[in-house]
């Protein structure tokens, strides 16, 4: 084990201690696989620059720093990756356009960042369309999936994988929501919600009855212990991982998105690789999007319950309450599934049926 993967687990198996209560920041997660394979030829060294969204206790950052480290091992260290956690290089959409001028080697950004280059990638935008991990990796594991990836030829970016960020849940500091009537608020203001520059996301707010506001993910804690914003939606890992619950009282598991991750290089960077070294990226990224997946499994429930320890009110919408939420949204699929492709959906869809059977 090296020292950069052993700095890592001691890392994530710290614990904070908060009004005299410590907390582990993980739980027991699953070691890495075992590196396999050759080494590679010598084609000259590379020195990567990844910049990502989440902090170092992250399924994101640990699998990436994974991917580094096979890509070190199997070419004798003439690859190596520095992973900038925390926003630090910028947002999604800011590092996804430093990779397209080549300042920026990798980034690791949200499907929905990504629709402005590949549209039917919005197609994982839509409200309740995966209903459960099975499902979602069955879709991204698709030949449907491998066309989104094959589609950003000739944008500047070349995409690797698909792997997790998750579902999406709702987070405010007003009152607890365990109807579209909460979030919409009958006697008082709906509630102003955080969202990201994206076009669907806009839509299922604005039907749920709330004030959705595109903001940078950076910007969003302060905003949200200032009261620019009530509360936002992310995956309940992000949510813990990000101290949210730190300026957010109420939480509601209402699992309306499935959102992945795409691991993204500069096709500047890309080309200017050896064709093995090309194979390897491809195949590193893989390995790690699937350690990603299984790493954000189990961070789910687990980061759920580490929220309600640490004072969050969690409300856990039965399925006749779900229901209210997916009738309130159909509006969404009647105005984008003509844009997204009604054709793609019914293929998402019936990969969806196939994995359940």
């Amino acid at each position: 084990m090296t020292t950069i993967w052993r700095n890592a687990l001691t890392l994530i198996g710290a614990t904070t201690l908060t009004f005299g209560v410590a907390h582990a920041q993980s739980p027991e997660l699953s070691d890495p696989p075992v590196i396999e394979g050759e080494t590679v030829g010598d084609h000259g060294s590379h020195r990567l620059r990844m910049g990502i969204g989440l902090a170092k206790s992250s399924p994101q950052y640990l699998s990436s720093q994974y991917f580094g480290e096979i890509l070190e091992q199997r070419t004798e260290g003439r690859i190596t990756l520095n992973v900038f956690p925390n926003s630090q290089l910028g947002d999604d959409v800011q590092m996804l356009e430093m990779l397209q001028t080549g300042t920026l080697d990798m980034t690791y950004p949200s499907s929905s960042a990504t629709t402005g280059y590949v549209q039917a990638l919005a197609v994982f935008d839509l409200p309740f369309l995966l209903p459960s991990r099975e499902a979602a990796v069955a879709v991204m594991q698709s030949d449907v999936a491998q066309g989104m990836l094959d589609a950003f030829e000739g944008t500047g970016l070349k995409a690797l994988a698909f792997s997790e960020n998750g579902y999406r849940q709702l987070s405010n500091s007003a009152r607890p929501v365990e109807t579209p009537e909460d979030v919409a608020g009958l006697d008082v203001r709906g509630l102003s919600v955080r969202t990201m520059e994206n076009p669907v996301h806009l839509a299922i707010w604005q039907a749920l009855g709330a004030n959705p506001t595109p903001m940078a993910f950076g910007e969003l804690f302060s905003a949200m212990e200032q009261g620019v914003v009530d509360g936002q939606e992310n995956p309940w890992s992000t949510i813990l991982t990000s101290n949210f619950h730190e300026v957010q009282d109420y939480g509601t598991e209402t699992r309306h998105v499935y959102t992945p991750f795409i691991m993204m290089l500069s096709e500047r960077t890309w080309d200017r690789m050896a064709p093995e070294y090309q194979e390897l990226v491809l195949e590193a990224a893989r390995q790690s999007a699937a350690y990603e997946i299984q790493l954000s499994a189990e961070y789910d429930d687990w980061s759920r319950d580490q929220l309600e320890e640490r004072g969050m009110q969690i409300t856990r919408l039965d399925d006749e309450q779900l229901a209210a939420f997916q009738e309130a949204v159909q509006p969404v699929y009647t105005e984008w599934a003509p844009r997204i492709g009604e054709e793609l959906i019914s293929d998402i869809q019936q990969i969806v049926e196939d994995s359940s059977n």
